[in-house]
């Protein structure tokens, strides 16, 4: 599985790269695209998409979303299949991607983490099994996280308002108020070098399921990327996410 990565020269990248030269999931590292020099990785790598190779089985972005529409005109002038794992798209970009989405297979979500995956698809399954449980996530990230609560922890949100649809967010608790039955409470804590953390308690006044996921390396994002490309191989055009792959 011959990998082209966008943003090869990125941190994330890098992670990509160190994981396909090391052959995961059958990865073969065949090029890059990169804004950023780097020299020191050993495949033909170009600044922009004119002239990047396109002998390749997938293309992994971990860029910038302001090559959004460059990355899809590439990927559907070429056919080939597309992991986006850059965020922050415009709702133009976003509906653009959508768009690219009839034309080949393309993976989009929020988190690659497998484990992050499987977390929101147990949270969801507990609170519907358990309708009158409270729920509480409180998530953790490093000190220079701008954004809280962070991207994971709305989507754990989300997921269980899927089977609780009457329920409604309450981040960072604060006042004298009492806790409201519909409620799921969010809480974010930010300090030192925590890479990601999220835990999810789900309990009645007699039992509490607690869900917890703690991310150790930022690898496991490239993981989940290179998994996701091996994933969309044979696939035809259509989008997929995290819970197309764990469902499978």
């Amino acid at each position: 599985m011959r990998i082209l990565v966008s943003g090869l020269g990125g941190a994330m990248g890098r992670e990509v790269a160190k994981l396909a030269l090391a052959g995961y999931r059958g990865a073969e590292l065949a090029g890059g695209v990169s804004l950023f020099a780097c020299d020191d990785i050993n495949v033909p790598c170009t600044r922009t998409f004119a002239g990047a190779i396109t002998d390749v089985d997938c293309v992994i972005d971990f860029s910038h979303h302001c090559v959004t529409n460059d990355l899809l005109a590439f990927v559907k002038e070429n056919h080939l299949p597309l992991v986006l794992a850059t965020t922050g798209q415009t709702e133009e970009e976003k509906a653009a991607i959508l768009a690219a989405a009839t034309d080949v297979p393309l993976f989009f979500c929020a988190n690659y983490s497998l484990g992050v995956a499987l977390l929101i698809e147990l949270a969801k399954k507990t609170a519907a099994a358990m309708p009158e449980a409270e729920i509480e996530i409180i998530e953790k990230h490093h000190d220079r996280k701008i954004d809280a609560p962070s991207g994971t922890a709305l989507a754990i949100a989300e997921a269980i308002r899927e089977v609780r649809p009457e329920a409604t967010l309450n981040c960072g608790r604060s006042g004298q108020a009492k806790r409201t039955p519909n409620e799921i409470g969010i809480h974010a804590i930010r300090m030192g070098n925590i890479v990601g953390e999220h835990e999810v308690m789900i309990g009645t006044n007699n039992q509490t399921i607690t869900l917890k996921h703690e991310a150790h390396s930022r690898a496991l994002f490239a993981e989940g990327a290179l998994a996701a490309a091996a994933f969309l191989q044979g696939k035809g055009a259509g989008l997929y996410d995290m819970k197309s792959m764990i469902s499978m």
